[in-house]
């Protein structure tokens, strides 16, 4: 059977925190059914693509205008995921552990939220084989995104996710719980256990380097068998609060940690006291120092990876780097009293400023060889097909380095991709891991967009967990045969990596985009070099989805409801009520969703770049449309600003509060469609306003017809922007809001509007970022929650004793109250109240968005880290 024309996942691109502004590659998508570029049948069309934006500008900094050349949508939508909780201007460290204890100190309403997705999410689910699934690619049961894993010769296994927080798993992986929830960062960066058995947290995700996934330090857990982190299990003070962790090395004694700010070290026997800045390249743009608040300052000490001589570990070479090249990027040394930038000596490993990025190190148990992933700034401007220098190999992490691959290589060893423009290390700034059997010194694992084993030091490679099967011979999409006859591999996109053991057994734990996975480490290949022996470690005790939306409509064939989410990089999950395991009936990046409330499988879900897909059945198919097209039951019906790049990654859609048939989305135009479910074809929608060039909305809500449309434009910390349009869904009556750039409402970001069901001329406003005691930025403001009474025209700060922390989206009961869902959880607020009250005790992770249900008596929350909840609204009276 042929591959099919097109599957999503095939630039899997993650809008996940990062602060790179880069150009982005549109999901650019025809109408109708064969124009949406996912997947295989659209290798060739997104790799010319990012082949023509290659070379278009060097890289840049976040604040240099939008025409950089990282072309991957993650990056794009990384750095538009910061710009809401950054712009105007550059936030101040503690602003989150400042708003975490303002939070915990609120009074709690009365009720408990209910966990929805406790339970295993199936990529693969046979049921769902439509066109616009990545069913039967080969994942199988995922979760959200893993960014480090370690674990110990008892069977122990640790997985730290990206917004999640951390978990343990006594079985040699599954049966996991979490054991991090009492913290205040659920970002993990590094996990490790040190030679005493102690398990090390670095918190604050460093894949890419946000402040919406910033850390609150390093803690240890002396007994991680049995314990759980706390805020007293905190190693030094305050030193590492409000930056993220890469890497936590060990030798002589200390601890060293790869920061966003530079390299520092900590004694492991005595962990009070501060922290020691060993190494920053550029200091003045640390917090304190005389450059703190530039625009650029976030990238000016970024550290990757230390490598500690085992034999001798006073010798100690440090990586440091911004991915998208920077004057200071190289590696370090100490010579007498002074880190000393390395010039010659390395062989094949480079040290020129324009080819050292992103570097990640590792070295056998003796101590006799040493290996090391290379992510070249110069390769990523200018080479279509990888940012990957290469992976290489020494006696001495002094060198000489000889490469042992490169993209090329790899691409060939049994790699699923091979189509010029998206080839091994396209990612590399992003996907990094590197280990070594600590039995065998030339027996390696390499983890990039999949991953690779060498069991000779690096003279031949196998790609051992291929990105997916679709490229394969031997896959098929029949829903009987699950993969075809290809072996299940890993999730895309690789992190974190240990090796362990249980049973007596070694394994090997990768953690990607989805979850958690193992093999022995000694595992068998089939003939072409793919491993016959993963099992994926998402059995549904573990929940690390990262939401960005929420649906939910009436279950008609099995009565109760049926709930859907759109997925960082794990497409859509479908909930149904007799669903013992959800499936995903759309694959990719998953952004917002609609969902029927009169029928639950009625469902319009957006890619990215408000690429829209609809589907009146659920999604069920048996794949048969690869052989008869007219079998597909999804249709690509995008309005015209995904094709012109005129949306944000993840662009705003919302159907009208009393019309569920009249929709609005949002790019540099507020559309407007009244087809509702029915609607097969992009050109339905109809342009009802202009909102400008350069400007692109980032909320819309409508109801009776009136619609609110909030924009920004420039929309990064040069020039930052915001406004209001407001109009009819008939296309009369718009016009902007006069919003000074200081005044009632904020300079920030506008995230979301909730108009009061009984008067569409009553709404709230949700304001993102932070206010001014901790934004450096022309209007900042005070303030995160707005109401008018007069259709927009006038506002009143209603924020009371809210915490300053980043609200995202918000919605009036049908009580009259109001709920709001912010980075750290949800407030509400009773009627006739004036002051909020924490809604139950959520971990400290982001909800992004809130949605009732149809009866109004359900709120629903998607969190960006633990899964969707629900909680009912009758519980929320005041105690």
């Amino acid at each position: 059977m042929p591959a099919p024309s097109r599957k999503r996942r095939w630039l899997t691109i993650c809008a996940i925190t990062a602060t790179a502004g880069l150009v982005a590659i549109p999901a650019s998508a025809a109408p109708g059914r064969h124009g949406s570029p996912f997947g295989v049948g659209a290798l060739a069309q997104l790799a010319k693509k990012r082949e023509h934006s290659v070379g278009a500008a060097s890289p840049r900094l976040k604040g240099e205008g939008d025409d950089g050349n990282e072309a991957d949508e993650i990056a794009e939508g990384a750095d538009q995921y910061a710009e809401a909780r950054t712009s105007p201007g550059v936030v101040a460290p503690g602003a989150y552990g400042a708003a975490w204890r303002s939070l915990t100190n609120l009074p709690s309403t009365k009720g408990s939220w209910r966990h929805l997705t406790n339970r295993p999410y199936d990529s693969d689910d046979p049921r769902y084989r439509d066109i616009d699934s990545n069913s039967s690619g080969g994942s199988g049961k995922v979760t959200g995104r893993m960014a480090a894993m370690a674990a110990d010769d008892d069977g122990y296994v640790y997985a730290g996710s990206a917004g999640g927080g951390v978990w343990r798993s006594r079985t040699g992986g599954g049966n996991w719980r979490p054991i991090s929830d009492r913290l205040p960062a659920q970002s993990t960066g590094a996990l490790a256990v040190d030679g005493a058995g102690r398990l090390w947290l670095g918190t604050g995700e460093a894949n890419t380097n946000s402040d919406a996934y910033l850390g609150s330090g390093v803690y240890v857990l002396s007994h991680p068998h049995h314990g759980t982190f706390s805020t007293r299990s905190r190693v030094g003070g305050d030193e590492l609060e409000s930056t993220t962790v890469r890497q936590l090395r060990f030798g002589g004694g200390k601890v060293w940690a790869a920061t966003g700010e530079g390299v520092w070290s900590h004694s492991t026997k005595t962990l009070s006291g501060a922290w020691k800045l060993e190494f920053a390249p550029n200091p003045d743009y640390l917090p304190g120092g005389s450059k703190a608040n530039d625009d650029g300052a976030a990238y000016k000490n970024i550290t990757n990876d230390i490598v500690v001589d085992p034999q001798d570990p006073s010798k100690v070479i440090l990586a440091v780097g911004w991915r998208s090249g920077d004057d200071y990027n190289g590696f370090y040394t100490k010579v007498g009293s002074s880190w000393q930038r390395v010039t010659s000596g390395f062989g094949d490993l480079p040290t020129d400023a324009a080819d050292v990025g992103t570097v990640t190190f590792a070295h056998s148990a003796d101590g006799s060889r040493y290996y090391a992933i290379d992510q070249s700034p110069a390769q990523m401007a200018s080479n279509p097909d990888s940012g990957l220098e290469g992976i290489y190999s020494a006696s001495s992490p002094f060198g000489p380095w000889t490469k042992v691959a490169d993209y090329k290589q790899l691409a060939g060893d049994g790699s699923a991709l091979t189509t010029t423009g998206y080839m091994p290390g396209v990612q590399a700034w992003y996907n990094q891991f590197l280990t070594v059997d600590p039995s065998d010194p030339k027996h390696v694992y390499a983890g990039l967009e999949e991953v690779y084993e060498s069991r000779d030091g690096g003279s031949t490679w196998s790609t051992v967990g291929p990105y997916w099967n679709f490229t394969f011979p031997c896959w098929s999409i029949d829903p009987a045969r699950q993969t075809g006859d290809c072996n299940p591999t890993t999730h895309s996109d690789q992190h974190g990596v240990a090796i362990g053991r249980y049973h007596g057994k070694a394994y090997v734990y990768v953690g990607n985009d989805g979850g958690a996975y193992r093999r022995p480490v000694n595992g068998s290949q089939d003939a072409s070099g793919h491993a016959t022996d993963w099992t994926s470690l998402n059995d549904g005790t573990i929940d690390t989805l990262q939401y960005y939306s929420v649906g939910v409509g009436k279950d008609l064939d099995n009565g109760g409801v049926s709930i859907t989410g759109g997925l960082q990089d794990n497409g859509q999950s479908i909930l149904r009520s007799n669903d013992r395991v959800m499936g995903s009936n759309f694959g990719g990046d998953g952004g917002d969703t609609l969902t029927d409330p009169a029928n639950g499988c009625n469902i319009a879900e957006e890619y990215v770049y408000l690429s829209v897909q609809v589907t009146q059945n659920c999604g069920l198919n048996d794949g048969s449309w690869t052989t008869d097209p007219a079998k597909a039951t999804s249709y690509n019906v995008a309005p015209a600003d995904n094709a012109t790049s005129e949306a944000r990654f993840i662009a705003p859609l919302a159907a009208d509060a009393k019309d569920s048939s009249t929709w609005v989305a949002g790019g540099r135009h507020v559309w407007v469609q009244t087809h509702g479910y029915a609607i097969r074809s992009g050109s339905e929608w109809k342009s009802v306003y202009d909102l400008g060039a350069g400007r692109t909305a980032t909320a819309v809500a409508a109801s009776g017809g009136k619609v609110y449309a909030a924009w920004c434009g420039p929309c990064n910390n040069q020039g930052f922007a915001r406004g209001i349009s407001v109009g009819n869904a008939d296309g009369t009556g718009w016009h902007d809001i006069t919003l000074p750039a200081t005044g009632t409402v904020p300079n920030r970001y506008l995230s979301g509007f909730a108009i009061d069901p009984a008067n569409a001329g009553h709404v709230f406003l949700a304001v993102n970022g932070f206010s001014r005691h901790w934004t450096e930025g022309p209007g900042a403001g005070v303030g995160h929650v707005f109401e008018s009474k007069d259709g927009g025209s006038t506002w009143k700060d209603v924020s009371a004793n809210l915490p300053d922390v980043p609200t995202n989206s918000a919605v009036v009961t049908a009580n009259g109250g109001l709920a709001v869902g912010t980075d750290l959880g949800v407030v509400y607020r009773a009627p006739g109240q004036a002051k909020w009250q924490r809604v139950g005790s959520l971990p400290a992770v982001a909800v992004l968005q809130l949605r009732l249900s149809a009866d109004g008596g359900t709120l629903y929350a998607a969190t960006h880290g633990r899964g969707l909840y629900s909680i009912k609204v009758r519980d929320r009276a005041r105690p």
